[in-house]
């Protein structure tokens, strides 16, 4: 257990390191004029072998220190040109050690033999045949496979994952789908701490979004005392980033944004949550008309009565609450019958 421990304690501070570079441009002008001049040398040193009568020791050992540059040191060199583009960064390696990780736009030299290392780029892929395109032989036509590229990018991406099927505190089974924004902040980590940071980060936001989920109910019937995945977006939203990002720190990630993109009931109850929402709905608004309704038969006696326009006893008082009420809260058009005569 101490063992388990003090390995995650390692893994947590593996932090950068900026390896040393030179400027590109000048390194590769300058090799290109010494492989040059390794060409002139070899062609001055067989002339000078050839002179009769002369010692041919300083042509030969000329002619192996030129072509010794020009065959092995010079393409060594052309190995430790690396260009890099905005927001990109390359984890280097050397003999199977971390050696640092280069970043920032432009044309650099390292050491060449230093290998660039990521953890997501996959083994190319054996060449591509189109049935589609015949050959003038009739044969099928082979695409070549696109080279991987080493390069990590510092980019802000989106990770869109499936739809899931999952059941809220309530036991409903939906259907909820999210988009995550994230970027990577520690390369070094993204690269030896986890296997795959992608799929690392796919299968925490799976797992990140059922803890989340299974806390809330999909609706509330009230939304002033109760959070709900429907209701509650904002607050769901931050939760789930901050769930996420538990997880993250270890592979050198950082989460900037989670939100919902797909909530919906499960198909086999849909109908049958369809039913209760329009239920609730129409209850509430019930609720709602009833309410106005009796405060506007308070109103109009009290209104009656402070400007004394008529007396009415309680039991005339009881029909006037009963006809209003029935006029207020009735779903069609109340029919409006004359009285002509006295009202007592």
């Amino acid at each position: 257990m101490a063992d388990t421990d003090k390995l995650q304690g390692k893994q947590m501070h593996f932090e950068e390191i900026t390896p040393k570079s030179m400027n590109g441009m000048v390194v590769l002008i300058l090799n290109i004029l010494l492989m040059l001049a390794s060409i002139a040398g070899i062609v001055f040193g067989i002339m000078r072998v050839n002179v009769p009568y002369e010692s041919s020791a300083f042509g030969i050992t000329l002619i192996v220190i030129c072509a010794l540059y020009f065959i092995i040191i010079g393409p060594i060199l052309f190995a430790g040109l690396k260009i890099l583009n905005p927001n990109e960064a390359l984890v280097l390696t050397l003999f199977g050690k971390y050696h640092g990780t280069l970043k920032g736009e432009g044309f650099f030299f390292v050491n060449p033999f230093v290998v660039a290392f990521n953890p997501t780029v996959e083994p190319a892929a054996a060449p591509l045949i189109n049935p589609d395109s015949m050959g003038a032989a009739g044969k099928n036509i082979t695409m070549p496979a696109k080279k991987p590229s080493k390069i990590i990018s510092l980019k802000t991406m989106t990770l869109g994952n499936e739809r899931q099927k999952i059941n809220d505190e309530l036991g409903n089974p939906i259907i909820i789908g999210i988009v995550v924004i994230w970027r990577v902040v520690n390369t070094a980590k993204a690269a030896f701490n986890v296997d795959d940071y992608k799929e690392y980060l796919s299968i925490q936001c799976d797992s990140a979004l059922r803890n989340i989920v299974r806390l809330y109910p999909y609706d509330s019937s009230n939304e002033d005392q109760e959070k709900s995945l429907r209701g509650s977006s904002q607050e769901i939203a931050e939760k789930l980033k901050e769930e996420i990002q538990k997880s993250m720190h270890i592979a050198g990630l950082e989460i900037m944004e989670a939100r919902i993109t797909h909530l919906a009931y499960a198909p086999e109850i849909a109908a049958a949550m369809l039913q209760r929402q329009q239920a609730s709905a129409i209850i509430a608004a019930k609720q709602m008309i009833v309410d106005s309704a009796v405060g506007m038969v308070e109103m109009a006696l009290d209104k009656l009565s402070e400007r004394e326009i008529v007396d009415l006893d309680e039991e005339r008082k009881a029909a006037m609450v009963s006809n209003l009420l029935v006029v207020l809260c009735g779903s069609r058009d109340a029919q409006p019958v004359v009285n002509s005569g006295s009202i007592y």
